[in-house]
C-alpha cells in the first residue's frame, strides 16, 4: 500500500500545483504541512477510491462526499475568508 500512496501522492501533489496557478492561489508554504496534508489525501485515495479532504468527515453517502474531493467545494470561500482553505493546502496567492 506504501508504493501505492506514493504514486497517487504524486499525481495529486502534479494536480494541486496546477490548481493553484489556474485559480491565483498557492500551495502551502510549509513543506511538513503540505507534504502531511497530500499524504493523507493519497491515502483517502487509495482506501477510499478518492482524494477526500483529510478535514472532512467521509459521511458515505456518495453525493455529500463528492463535495469533500480535493480540491473541495468549500475552498474558494474559505480562501476568500480565512485567506487558506481549511485544510491549509490552498493559499491566497497573496497570503
Amino acid at each position: 500500500m506504501e508504493n501505492k500512496v506514493k504514486i497517487k501522492k504524486s499525481k495529486i501533489s502534479i494536480d494541486s500545483k496546477e490548481h493553484a496557478k489556474e485559480n491565483n492561489l498557492k500551495l502551502n508554504p510549509d513543506s511538513k504541512i503540505r507534504e502531511a496534508i497530500l499524504t493523507a489525501l493519497a491515502k483517502n485515495e487509495v482506501q477510499h477510491g478518492k482524494p477526500y479532504c483529510p478535514c472532512r468527515a467521509i459521511t458515505g453517502v456518495e453525493k455529500e462526499d463528492e463535495k469533500i474531493v480535493c480540491p473541495c467545494i468549500y475552498h474558494f470561500a474559505e480562501v476568500k475568508e480565512m485567506g487558506h482553505c481549511k485544510c491549509k493546502l490552498f493559499f491566497a496567492s497573496d497570503a
